[in-house]
């Protein structure tokens, strides 16, 4: 059996791109090639950390590698993905997807008709407090969320990470797509509402989402809060889940004998980034290895299903704002 080390590269020497560069080279699993960024100072810093190449161009990066992550701007994702799809590269793209549906139709049916991985980086999903999630069966009735986090710092010459798109595909993108997964049934009816505040777009947006089996999910995202907070709350048939992303910890709370009871949830503790890149790994290498793709546990499937449920969500604040003028974005200079 081959068991050659999957050869691996970055696309991206941002914070993301950095921390991939790491995990490849912690893995027992991948030979970390090399990486490529539009600024070679920012690539060669990485590089030199983790003793790895600079490539001056993408395609050249990519004829060493059997697969990539791309760890771009949102808005550079299409661009950058669809040529590497084409040369039959492996590909584990960091969230969202794409920042049109078009664009992500057009990435998955791609990899799909050259048997390629390409898993997204929605790396919530790996995060070891959701795991008692996906063992419960009971019915979800009722979903509350709160993802909030200060604006990010400026960068020279660039925007500040995250914000060439607004915070749903920034931030919220993450719980939609779990969202999505835990309730397992077609979304309904949307409402949003969003503002703007430091950017062109919206930096703070809430929407309700009805599911065709009437579950409710009420989601909130903010860039612009004064403290860090990643709160996930759900009402079962049979019990109450209430889940802290940020400190790893939960509780459940169950009714025994008339009365409510609650207990802390188990934590398996790990760095759900690592795992994620170890499960983009193990998902190329079989896949180089038998020809037959295996999925990671999030697809490109999926985060194209995150990404649609976020363009309905971005256009509903659209059209709330256009009727009901609430603010004035601030002019990039």
């Amino acid at each position: 059996m081959d068991i050659r080390k999957l050869k691996v590269g970055v696309v991206g020497a941002g914070a993301l791109g950095k921390f991939h560069s790491k995990f490849y080279t912690l893995s027992e699993n991948a030979d970390l090639v090399g990486i490529y960024d539009v600024n070679p100072e920012s690539a060669s810093k990485v590089a030199q950390e983790f003793n790895t190449k600079v490539f001056d161009k993408v395609k050249d990066l990519a004829e060493q590698c059997d697969a990539l992550s791309v760890a771009v701007p949102a808005h550079k994702h299409f661009e950058t993905a669809i040529p590497l799809l084409k040369m039959k590269k492996h590909l584990l793209m960091e969230k969202p997807l794409a920042t049109e549906v078009k664009h992500g139709e057009k990435m998955v049916k791609l990899a799909e008709k050259n048997n390629l991985v390409l898993g997204v980086g929605h790396v919530e999903r790996y995060n070891p407090i959701l795991a008692h999630l996906e063992k419960c069966n009971s019915k979800t009735r009722f979903i509350e969320v709160h993802r909030l986090a200060p604006f990010p710092p400026p960068r020279p010459g660039l925007y500040p990470r995250g914000t060439e798109v607004g915070v749903v595909l920034d931030l919220m993108i993450h719980d939609l797509d779990i969202i999505l997964q835990l309730v397992g049934v077609p979304v309904e009816k949307v409402d949003a509402v969003g503002m703007p505040i430091l950017c062109k777009d919206e930096d703070i947006a809430h929407a309700r989402i009805q599911f065709k089996n009437g579950c409710v999910a009420n989601v909130t995202a903010s860039r612009i809060s004064q403290e860090y907070q990643r709160r996930f709350r759900v009402f079962q048939t049979d019990s109450y889940v209430t889940l802290d992303y940020a400190k790893k910890t939960g509780l459940t709370f169950s009714i025994s004998d008339g009365k409510i009871t609650s207990e802390p949830l188990p934590v398996n503790d790990h760095n759900a980034l690592e795992v994620e890149i170890e499960d983009f790994i193990s998902c190329a290498s079989e896949t180089a290895r038998t020809g037959v793709v295996k999925n990671m546990k999030v697809t490109g499937r999926h985060g194209l299903e995150a990404l649609k449920l976020a363009v309905k969500i971005i256009d509903k604040i659209k059209k709330y704002s256009e009727k009901y003028p609430l603010f004035k974005p601030v002019e990039r200079k």
